[in-house]
């Protein structure tokens, strides 16, 4: 369910999965740590990432929708691409940048590997044995991760596996060169500094005396040489854009997301070191409204959130944090008007849609089914791979009596969490109730056909 910082309700489609699990297995050394990796979702830290990555995809000749950023909740300083245009950041990056000239300048250069192919047939690089045993295993616990669970599905590869998936993410000198000069040009035609990407390689420079278990990931599958940091501060030097500064409404988004991250992923003690009491900034607030409430202190979080909401009546961000605040306490009639407004405020937030639609079949009140029917159709216009909003529209579908729809909404949902024999039932049955040739009818045929197509590569 999307409430906030969550747990993925938008989940990838198939293939994509293979390239996410592959993601969320790398350099996972024990079942703690395995427990603790996982995809997040927040309708306002990915608005950010987006307002950060779509002039660099421009300048790079990809178009920004092509190209998934996932959220991955690990404190280290981490980020790469898949196979399958997907953008991998770690929450320590973004925690940890002191500024956004610092993230951008790395999404850069994760677009120069995009850009420059260095993804793109890597598994073939691996032996046919490895590569088999890998996706044998990854469809295993793909549909644990599409499901919108992926604490179920995270899980431990060691071994051969844990060399093969490091190989995978991993790239040469030249390709590390080729990214960094890709980089440069992008920031430089997006009239931004190159400054911020040399400030995050100064900090992996630092690091590179230490033994690679204590080293960032980051820094193991992408080296780093004396060259690299030369180069980038020639070019640094050399850039008419090196002294430009982010603008404040970048600033100001970067500071947000940063409070939002540590409100709440750090512990209270950490909160309070970071926004003690005294800074009175808006972000500060944001972050220990944010702790106050994990600490389970409900009245005096609502009391926070208001004070939030009172001065900015137009954040839509500060509305949907009351409303998930009251829904994850049952208070489903006081929720209702936040998510809605949050909503009239950002109609295009399918996360906030989303938790609308959940919260309104909730309530079990027939009058909000066919409302919450209507955003969950808007939720898979922005994100038709989503497996929980097929879910939910099973739900409404069902109370409306649309049996056709139902069938058909179970097959979609069944066939993102990688149960096959089911998918492949469900759209039979969809067939033999809706309009032969219509639309959905012809939607439940593609899915009884793409089943029957991964159940046989499962078996191969």
């Amino acid at each position: 369910m999307v409430r906030g910082l969550a747990f993925p309700s938008r989940t990838p489609g198939w293939r994509a999965a293979l390239c996410l699990l592959a993601a969320l297995c790398l350099l996972l050394p024990d079942p703690a740590e395995a427990q603790r990796r996982t995809i997040i979702r927040d309708a306002e830290i990915e608005d950010t990432i987006r307002l950060y990555s779509a002039p660099i995809f421009q300048a790079a000749g990809l178009s920004p929708s092509s190209i998934t950023v996932y959220l991955v909740q690990d404190r280290s300083l981490n980020a790469f691409v898949t196979n399958g245009l997907q953008m991998f950041l770690h929450t320590g990056l973004l925690m940890e940048a002191e500024d956004p000239t610092e993230v951008i300048g790395v999404i850069a250069h994760e677009t120069g590997h995009i850009s420059g192919g260095h993804v793109v047939g890597r598994i073939a690089e691996v032996q046919n044995a490895q590569a088999k045993s890998l996706l044998t295993y990854l469809l295993g616990i793909g549909a644990a991760i599409a499901s919108g669970r992926p604490e179920a599905g995270a899980a431990i590869i060691s071994g051969g596996q844990d060399v093969a998936l490091k190989s995978l993410l991993s790239y040469t000198r030249g390709q590390e060169q080729a990214a960094d000069q890709a980089a440069v040009r992008y920031l430089e035609a997006t009239g931004q500094s190159p400054q911020g990407l040399l400030n995050f390689m100064e900090v992996l420079n630092g690091q590179d005396v230490l033994l690679s278990a204590n080293q960032d990931p980051y820094l193991r599958t992408h080296p780093l040489t004396r060259e690299r940091v030369t180069f980038l501060e020639n070019a640094v030097a050399n850039s008419k854009t090196r002294d430009k500064k982010p603008s404040a409404e970048l600033v100001e988004r970067h500071d947000r997301m940063r409070a939002k991250l540590i409100g709440y992923l750090d512990a209270p003690r950490l909160v309070d070191r970071a926004y003690p009491q005294e800074d009175q900034s808006l972000p500060a607030r944001y972050a220990r409204t944010i702790s106050t409430y994990r600490q389970g202190d409900l009245g005096k979080a609502i009391g926070m959130i208001d004070e939030l909401v009172a001065e900015n009546p137009d954040d839509p961000y500060f509305h949907e944090l009351k409303g998930q605040m009251l829904f994850e306490h049952g208070k489903l009639a006081e929720a209702l008007p936040e998510y809605e407004k949050a909503i009239a405020l950002s109609p295009n937030s399918p996360q906030i849609r989303l938790a609308l639609a959940q919260l309104q079949l909730e309530t079990h009140d027939a009058a909000l089914d066919k409302e919450a029917l209507e955003n969950l159709k808007v939720v898979l216009r922005h994100e038709p791979d989503n497996a929980f909003a097929w879910r939910l529209s099973a739900v409404a579908y069902g109370r409306l009596g649309d049996t056709g729809m139902f069938a058909l909404s179970q097959a979609e949902n069944a066939l993102r969490r990688g149960r096959f024999d089911e998918a492949q039932q469900q759209a039979v049955r969809a067939q033999g109730i809706l309009p032969e040739y219509s639309a959905p009818w012809l939607q439940a045929q593609d899915v009884e056909n793409l089943a029957k197509r991964l159940k046989e590569k499962r078996k191969n």
